[in-house]
């Protein structure tokens, strides 16, 4: 399966683009309409993390579905779905910042050190930095075979992402867990590939 390189160009990665923006537009104009419910920051903050999980898993898809419906081209949106879930992560941490904690670095060093869901988040978006850094064309030219040694942080990041979402809700656990399902089925998936090989 091959689209024609124009209408890949075009037309998907275009739309991809869009409906990646589409959360964030969603959230800016709930703020504005105000029906975020009580607590619309809190409910901002939680709906970007949401978002950079779910757009970090769907990277971690894109392989094994490439694989199922032997589609290459595919793989090509992967990097820009790296750089929306890091997007989404960077505006998440940002919301936390600023509008939890107003940039107090006592108490955020405070949360860093005393709450495991912190931590593990904050570790997360360490670990996503420099594979945003390193998502362009020249980096992965300049890295070589360490470019891919590197991008295998995704793996742990995404992890520790689950975890962070998990440790996080106090009462209702469903959705994490749904995460934690999906990506335990997309590791594995590559664990197979891996011994077929």
């Amino acid at each position: 399966m091959k689209l024609p390189d124009k209408v890949f160009t075009y037309a998907l990665k275009p739309a991809l683009f869009m409906l990646l923006l589409i959360p964030f537009l969603q959230l800016g104009w709930g703020l504005w309409q105000e029906t975020l419910g009580a607590n619309p920051l809190e409910a901002v903050i939680r709906s970007l993390g949401d978002w950079a999980l779910r757009i970090l898993l769907i990277t971690l898809a894109v392989s094994p579905i490439r694989r199922l419906i032997n589609w290459g081209q595919l793989l090509r949106l992967r990097r820009m779905l790296g750089l929306y879930a890091y997007f989404y992560a960077t505006l998440h941490l940002f919301g936390y910042l600023w509008f939890e904690q107003f940039f107090d670095w006592e108490e955020i060093w405070y949360d860093i050190t005393e709450r495991p869901f912190i931590t593990v988040g904050m570790v997360a978006i360490l670990l996503l930095t420099p594979l945003a850094i390193t998502s362009t064309k020249g980096m992965i030219r300049r890295l070589g075979k360490n470019w891919k040694r590197l991008h295998l942080l995704v793996y742990p990041i995404a992890m520790l992402s689950v975890l962070h979402f998990f440790w996080m809700v106090k009462l209702d656990i469903s959705e994490p867990v749904i995460y934690a399902v999906i990506l335990a089925v997309l590791l594995g998936e590559r664990v197979i590939n891996a011994m077929r090989k």
